[in-house]
């Protein structure tokens, strides 16, 4: 099986330990995944941003770096979603289309292709886990609905199976953290105000490590923590397993 890993921008610049952490973290259940130096974004900030036609060359040089592998690997569910969902602007040539649907998110690649669902190791901590919203309700990989009484999802399941790691049992099971990519820029008052609703339910909660599957949330929740002087340390999630596994 030949696997690349893609990591976002944000990842790239601000968190390259999540980068590293998902290369060991891989290593150590058996994939020995490839880092194309020639990658760079995919598209996702200009489209969001109105300017998806701008962003075409870029969706262009994503699939010519990844073509040739059979998984494309990227600890971010919305990154994911948008090459598997927003590519559909370009030709559908077969180079297209296999990139698109052999593109998946981290958690998903470790459960539904590896057929991994315990990682073992330890971490003693209370652990709050935030649902992205691209990850929950785009690539199903959750609940979608706090209307139901079951918590389930990729994440919980595996987070569920280190030992000594409790997972917070919060208010507002899915709610939006607000980040919305240049939707806090856009709107920053909105976006700051449900950031802070979102950290104030962990901390209500008794959450001490404040965790998930897209970065992309966790730096604006982090932002808030930070502001605030919280006692919360903000990790992705494959920091967490990553560290768990001896």
């Amino acid at each position: 099986m030949k696997v690349a890993l893609f990591l976002p921008c944000y990842i790239d610049q601000f968190y390259p330990q999540v980068g590293i952490a998902t290369l060991q973290l891989l290593a150590k259940l058996g994939v020995r995944a490839d880092f194309p130096q020639q990658q760079t974004c995919c598209g996702q900030p200009m489209a969001n941003s109105g300017c998806e036609t701008d962003a075409i060359p870029v969706y262009r040089h994503f699939v010519d770096t990844f073509r040739d592998y059979d998984y494309v690997v990227a600890p971010a569910g919305s990154c994911v979603y948008h090459v598997r969902k927003h590519f559909d602007i370009i030709e559908q040539t077969p180079q297209v289309q296999h990139v698109r649907t052999s593109t998946r998110e981290l958690f998903d690649f470790i459960i539904n292709v590896l057929g991994v669902t315990e990682i073992p190791g330890s971490f003693p901590h209370k652990v709050g886990l935030h649902l992205s919203c691209h990850g929950q309700r785009g690539l199903h990989q959750a609940n979608e609905s706090e209307m139901t009484p079951v918590r389930d999802g990729q994440l919980r399941r595996l987070l569920s199976s280190v030992q000594g790691l409790e997972l917070t049992e919060l208010d507002r099971n899915d709610e939006c953290c607000g980040f919305g990519g240049t939707f806090c820029v856009s709107e920053a008052g909105i976006s700051a105000r449900m950031g802070q609703d979102r950290v104030q339910d962990h901390v209500r909660n008794g959450t001490r490590v404040l965790t998930g599957g897209d970065m992309s949330c966790l730096m604006h929740l982090e932002g808030i923590v930070r502001r605030q002087q919280l006692p919360v340390k903000v990790l992705h999630a494959v920091e967490i397993l990553n560290g768990a596994v001896v």
